[in-house]
């Protein structure tokens, strides 16, 4: 590894930063982006059964918002659920917007390493070019100074792309997943508003 950035010279320095920045994000979000975690299944029959049992109670709404993104949204819900099922679901709306943001954390980060890679690597290959004509002397080539600018070149090039390419595949993959997971928490949201106010039994 060493060798590797050795050889590419310091242009590839951003994208050691730029790599280490995407995993640090990719597991976080792997990590974060969990079904069990976002949209536990059981949460909705719990919190039905608490409900019906205690009425609104202040530690269940503490637990909720403490709890995963979905009891977030069911405890906004839950605060006012004495109102309409219409102003009801406004809260749910707006807590849900909330949490939408949250789930995409980091997201533009890792799409925007995704971009500028190739960029990075073609910057490092611009500069090995550089270094190649200038080796071109009177007196002849300086083989030394030609393939430390190849190096630069290609290895740039290489590590702009070995950067780019897992980065955008994580990136589409976790907006997809953070999709599915709006669309879940969605359909959840609206089932706890129709069983708390007699428009459905379960």
């Amino acid at each position: 590894m060493f060798a590797f950035i050795e050889a590419a010279g310091w242009p590839v320095w951003p994208l050691v930063l730029a790599s280490v920045i995407s995993l640090a994000i990719i597991g976080e979000r792997a990590w974060s982006l969990r079904s069990s975690v976002v949209t536990p299944p059981e949460l909705l029959p719990q919190v039905v059964q608490e409900y019906r049992q205690n009425g609104v109670d202040p530690m269940l709404l503490a637990r909720l918002s403490s709890g995963s993104p979905l009891g977030q949204v069911f405890a906004a819900g839950l605060k006012n659920v004495k109102s309409t099922p219409q102003v009801m679901k406004e809260a749910i709306d707006d807590s849900g917007r909330a949490v939408a943001h949250d789930l995409e954390r980091f997201l533009t980060t890792l799409g925007t390493i995704a971009s500028i890679s190739p960029l990075l690597g073609l910057l490092g290959t611009v500069i090995g070019m550089i270094e190649i004509f200038g080796s071109q002397a009177p007196s002849g080539t300086n083989p030394i100074v030609l393939a430390h600018g190849i190096s630069v070149a290609l290895y740039n090039t290489a590590m702009g792309l070995i950067v780019a390419i897992p980065s955008m595949i994580f990136y589409r993959f976790f907006r997809s997943r953070v999709d599915s997971l709006i669309v879940e928490m969605e359909s959840q949201a609206v089932k706890l508003v129709e069983i708390l106010h007699g428009e459905r039994t379960s």
